[in-house]
């Protein structure tokens, strides 16, 4: 397999990247929006706050499926990425994956965008506490929850750590040790804004590169293409990998309708460093 304008395009050039949910298919976590995705209801703020039956289901839903996003592992595209930025090819990455897999992979400039399950703040006091400290508790207030739902079998799991449970009912959740608050896992949802001082760094990334690649991400949420937007609108060359038509193609340099692992394996063999790592 072969892309020698994707090559060509970033060759000698320092790279920001943005990722999306197409970048972690290849570890088993499914797309909101591929083209071979089942139909999907991401929550959103407005729901979470306002109904403490969703609320419950929710968590009934998470205390489930957050296990199974962090037994997940790096894929090839991840591994690349690192790779890359080991190399001084890649400056800098904005994921809105809340999966970590980047950082698992051994990236370390990185923004998480929307933050991450592996955290749980209060609403009220801004209180944080680990997905693990918040388990444990859940696990407490519910003795066997775990056990009946994974007998079950077939869990699926969304790209917010939310798995397909169906007997909710009976599952007791916690509001915040602290201040009695409700607790909600640092994760943007859908109707909440990505935190200014959050943006204005991935925006930072950006700027201080020579081009941006985006990998995995229709760019349907403006959270994402704002940046693509920023990147054309400074004269940036854009490449875009992704299966199917994206919300940017027409502001990429180069578009690239394939998986991304493939794609960037590819990249890490054929693009060389561009600063020398050891000094």
């Amino acid at each position: 397999m072969e892309s020698p304008e994707l090559v060509a395009l970033l060759q000698g050039r320092r790279v920001a990247v943005l990722t999306g949910a197409g970048m972690s298919t290849d570890s088993g976590i499914p797309d909101y929006r591929g083209p071979d995705s089942p139909p999907s209801n991401p929550m959103t703020i407005r729901q979470f706050t306002t109904d403490p039956e969703f609320r419950q289901r929710y968590w009934a839903r998470n205390h489930i499926g957050w296990r199974h996003m962090h037994a997940t592992l790096p894929n090839a595209g991840h591994r690349a990425l690192a790779q890359l930025e080991r190399a001084g090819v890649v400056t800098g990455l904005i994921t809105q994956n809340v999966d970590l897999l980047h950082t698992k992979a051994g990236s370390r400039a990185v923004v998480n965008l929307h933050g991450t399950y592996a955290q749980v703040v209060c609403l009220q006091c801004g209180h944080t506490m680990s997905r693990d400290e918040l388990a444990a508790e859940l696990e407490r207030l519910n003795p066997g929850f775990t056990e009946r739902a994974e007998a079950v079998g077939g869990i699926a799991v969304a790209p917010d750590a939310d798995a397909m449970v169906t007997e909710t009912a009976s599952f007791r959740f916690l509001d915040c040790p602290r201040c009695g608050g409700m607790l909600k896992p640092d994760i943007v949802y859908f109707g909440e804004s990505v935190p200014k001082e959050r943006v204005e760094r991935a925006y930072s990334l950006v700027d201080d590169a020579d081009a941006l690649l985006v990998a995995g991400s229709s760019l349907t949420v403006f959270s994402g293409y704002r940046f693509v937007r920023h990147a054309a609108a400074a004269g940036k060359p854009i490449a875009i990998i992704n299966r199917g038509l994206t919300r940017g193609d027409d502001l990429a340099t180069v578009k690239i309708d394939n998986g991304c692992s493939p794609m960037l394996a590819l990249l890490a063999d054929e693009l060389p460093a561009v600063v020398d790592v050891t000094t």
